[in-house]
């Protein structure tokens, strides 16, 4: 067999092992491992193995991402989503759907000192969802909300999702992280609007509160969101200014949580504890499928495939934006079956070579992939956002969340045009950075 049917028949059999439930971290591996073998030597494919897993796990600048994990699990300890909720929640109580602005809100300042979207939606989603259904709001419109609005996490820095992209794509990650504050801020408006729009349609949803907080009151709550903007600017403004690299930006964020949680006499051991292992859990999934991401796309580069294909859709008589258009297309049909890194580590060894051979900037198209991957985070059957959210409540059923998660779909897809129609919404700040 020549090395195109190779690469294609390990295709073939990701696909199967797949559908059969193994872990992709692992197939990943396995099917790279056997193609190298295939394609060179069982040796030199032991090599590859060992020398991936190994620098992986050893690499100084991947200590970012338990870090980040562990920034999400002290600012939920320290306070942090309580108080920018109480705070958003006096400011926009009075607006038609206001509590669910004031969730938005919330989970965009969360998602500033917190890198995981599950998380997000879980810290909001407890205190959010039963504030909301206690003013008669709609199951269906609160858990719409929570569940997109964690996604913020994923965009907004600190975020795992570019960190994963950097590492597969040897992008620098603090261009990328300082690429999706701009995007951040305009999905949190689209999803607002959606709000908005919504309830503007059926009043039904989100019943007006009659009473609003006087001014005094809601200038004595702005210091709720103190300690996420100190957090935010020692982190992503230490990034931007060239202080500190991302690595250390996440030790900084981490021992200024730790501070604060201690501070306010909230964090216990039982708490640290649970963050900590959780900080394992998602650090040592996320390693796992880098390295079996790796490996495969070893097997990929042997197989010559991503040149190949590459070399064939730019010769192909269609517009660029034309194959961009089918690129976001695979993404939202991969993420009705596919969780969001799972998603990234399997497309991009073949997607980004298209990408680049086109002509297009890898960090905008960075935020087009992390924009893609929030989609699937709230997208059925797997939407993992909407899983973890209906496993807390327990009353909201999956499948009504999902519905209320359309509108919000809506308002990722339309900032995905934005920015596909003015790229400096994600390049000018990285542009402007003292050292990337």
């Amino acid at each position: 067999m020549d090395p195109v049917s190779i690469g294609l028949a390990g295709c073939v059999l990701v696909v199967l092992l797949l559908s059969l439930g193994m872990p992709i971290a692992f197939l990943m591996m396995f099917v790279g491992f056997l193609g190298i073998s295939v394609l060179s030597s069982t040796d030199a494919a032991l090599g590859v193995l060992a020398r991936t897993v190994y620098e992986i796990a050893s690499n100084y600048s991947y200590t970012v991402i338990p870090l980040f994990v562990l920034m999400g699990g002290l600012a939920n300890q320290a306070g942090i989503t309580e108080e920018l909720y109480k705070t958003f929640d006096k400011w926009f109580r009075g607006l038609p759907g206001g509590l669910g602005i004031a969730t938005i809100a919330a989970c965009a300042g969360f998602a500033a000192v917190c890198g995981s979207s599950v998380a997000a939606t879980a810290a909001v989603g407890n205190i959010a969802v039963p504030e909301m259904k206690r003013f008669n709001y709609h199951p269906r419109l609160a858990g719409g909300i929570v569940v997109a609005g964690g996604t913020l996490s994923f965009l907004i820095p600190p975020s795992l999702a570019f960190v994963v992209y950097g590492m597969l794509t040897q992008q620098s990650i603090g261009k990328l992280l300082i690429s999706g504050i701009f995007p951040g801020v305009l999905l949190s408006v689209a999803y607002i609007i959606a709000i908005l729009v919504q309830v503007k349609v059926n009043p039904s949803l989100a019943p007006m509160l009659k009473s609003e907080a006087p001014f005094p009151e809601k200038l004595r709550a702005i210091k709720g969101v103190l300690d996420t903007i100190f957090v935010f600017l020692i982190v992503i403004g230490g990034i931007y200014f060239g202080f500190i690299n991302p690595t250390e930006a996440g030790a900084v964020g981490v021992s200024a949580l730790f501070i604060l949680s201690v501070m306010k006499r909230r964090l216990t051991l039982k708490s640290l504890f649970y963050s900590l292992l959780e900080m394992a859990r998602i650090s040592s999934f996320v390693l796992f499928l880098v390295a079996g991401a790796t490996v495969f796309s070893y097997f990929l580069a042997l197989s010559t495939i991503p040149a190949k294909v590459s070399g064939w859709i730019v010769s192909l008589p269609i517009p660029r934006y034309s194959v961009l258009a089918m690129i976001i297309f695979i993404y939202l049909v991969l993420g009705c079956f596919l969780d969001a890194v799972s998603m990234m580590v399997l497309t991009l060894p073949v997607i980004f070579p298209v990408v680049i051979s086109l002509g297009f900037d890898p960090i905008w198209f960075g935020v087009v992939a992390v924009l893609m991957m929030e989609a699937g985070l709230i997208t059925p059957p797997v939407g993992l956002n909407v899983y973890t959210l209906a496993g807390i409540l327990g009353d909201i059923p999956a499948m009504e969340i999902f519905k209320g998660a359309i509108p919000f779909l809506i308002a990722i897809f339309s900032v995905v045009l934005l920015i596909t129609l003015f790229p400096q919404i994600t390049l000018f700040l990285p542009g402007l950075m003292f050292r990337s």
